[in-house]
């Protein structure tokens, strides 16, 4: 299933993009799209049932704002340096461990919002990612089989990063990572089932239009199970929670000098492989 919320931001209801490409109303069925539905297989059954049953509400999709595909996140769980094809790019070594920073719930934003440039902010950078939603209580995992069984579906993310505030000002890379709106996040989340192959994914980036990110995630170092059971040994993952899983070559920051990283006016469209598209426009804090 694609499930998405739809609305002004805040105020966003529960919907769903049948197999005919339709939107549909799911507030009749389930109040929201959240760590307690993923946990909840009769809800779930319930979303599917109406699904199936041609018969929910068709919402007129011109004009509606896409928000979020999940409320009440968690914890965003951020990989670094996790495909190989970037680790070179940025002239790091291959890291032996899964390298683990956070963001906030509260950078998420809808995939077509605004993002906003940091006052300051020289090296605003981009980042296309796979994010992968927990469904299921995950703490010291011992399988990828029981990883990827705690996975309730994946999104399209933006690691929106700042990177001399991530690099240059001292200590660890939060101040870089957690500025207001550096995480638009959808427009779905699809659902497990419908992904064979977390690691057969096609990842791009456009930045005005010049494609500057066309990865897989083939080439990630550590595949979406390992991160999901290493996470585990250290943190309690918790249905609601996501994992941001790094990204692919092709960041300003790898780029020769001058670095063409992003100014106020531009803009930015990113996508994975049947997890749908996002737009952005970038403006002053």
């Amino acid at each position: 299933m694609k499930l998405l919320r739809v609305g002004t931001a805040g105020s966003e209801r529960p919907a769903l993009l049948d197999a005919e490409g339709i939107l549909r109303d799911l507030s009749g069925v389930v109040p929201d799209i959240d760590g307690a539905l993923l946990a909840d297989d009769a809800a779930l059954g319930r979303v599917r049932a109406a699904a199936e049953s041609g018969e929910l509400p068709v919402l007129d999709a011109d004009g509606l704002r896409v928000g979020p595909p999940l409320a009440r996140i968690g914890k965003i769980v951020c990989i670094g340096l996790n495909y190989h094809d970037h680790a070179r790019e940025t002239g790091a070594e291959p890291p032996a461990e899964p390298v683990i920073f956070f963001k906030a719930a509260d950078t998420v934003v809808g995939p077509d919002d605004t993002v906003l440039v940091p006052r300051g902010s020289l090296k605003t950078d981009w980042e296309v990612e796979l994010a992968v939603v927990i469904g299921r209580t995950a703490r010291y995992l011992e399988s990828h089989d029981e990883a990827l069984a705690r996975v309730a579906g994946y999104a399209v993310a933006h690691d929106v990063s700042e990177r001399e505030f991530q690099i240059e000002r001292g200590g660890t890379w939060d101040k870089g990572k957690n500025c207001e709106t550096f995480n638009p996040l959808g427009p779905w989340l699809v659902t497990a089932d419908e992904v064979s192959d977390p690691q057969d994914l096609l990842l791009k980036l456009w930045v005005n239009g010049e494609l500057k990110q066309g990865g897989t995630t083939a080439e990630q170092i550590f595949s979406v199970a390992e991160v999901v059971r290493y996470v585990s040994q250290f943190m309690t993952l918790y249905p609601g929670d996501v994992i941001n899983t790094g990204t692919p070559a092709g960041v300003a920051l790898g780029q020769p000098e001058p670095k063409p990283y992003l100014r106020a006016g531009d803009v930015v469209e990113l996508e994975i492989g049947g997890l749908g598209r996002q737009r952005q426009e970038f403006k002053p804090a």
